[in-house]
């Protein structure tokens, strides 16, 4: 092994961790961002509570399963509330700004 090759090994050997700092999160096997009612059910420990978690965190693994990552979900969510309330013809820009056509013919 020449030393070049060593020194690379070394050099990756030292920065290891810096190969990782982009990965998710992860609390147990679940996305981190998942377990947000966790501090819930350790603050209000009921039945209702850990029932609410543990479907919660299942909802969600289910989700990653099947691709979807936890923030690809939260925007679906909010993009199905959105067009649940305003209608799928939701305008990016408020009528009172929008450019009236005129016809010259």
């Amino acid at each position: 092994m020449s030393q070049a090759k060593q020194l690379q090994d070394t050099q990756d050997a030292l920065n290891w961790h810096w190969r990782n700092s982009m990965r998710t999160v992860r609390f147990f096997s679940f996305d981190a961002r998942a377990a947000l009612p966790l501090p819930l059910l350790l603050v209000y420990a009921r039945l209702s509570t850990v029932l609410l978690t543990v479907v919660f965190l299942l909802f969600f693994r289910f989700l990653e399963n099947k691709g979807m990552t936890f923030p690809a979900a939260m925007r679906t969510f909010r993009q199905k509330i959105v067009e649940t309330f305003w209608g799928v013809g939701r305008p990016g820009v408020i009528g009172v700004y929008k450019r009236k056509f005129k016809d010259f013919g």
